[in-house]
């Protein structure tokens, strides 16, 4: 996931260079959202991690 979160912020940040206002504003939330979901997941492994052991 966080390979995709990458992705769409390097597509954000290209679009964004080249004047694409509404494609580079939908690649940065796409990429916030799959950051979010991601470090979720890290947060929640973490602590599952510590009560298993």
């Amino acid at each position: 996931m966080l390979g995709w979160s990458l992705t769409f912020l390097i597509v954000a940040l290209i679009a964004g260079a080249l004047g694409f206002g509404g494609i580079a504003g939908a690649s940065v939330g796409i990429a916030q959202m799959l950051f979010v979901l991601f470090l979720g997941l890290f947060v929640v492994t973490l602590i599952a991690r510590m009560v298993r052991h």
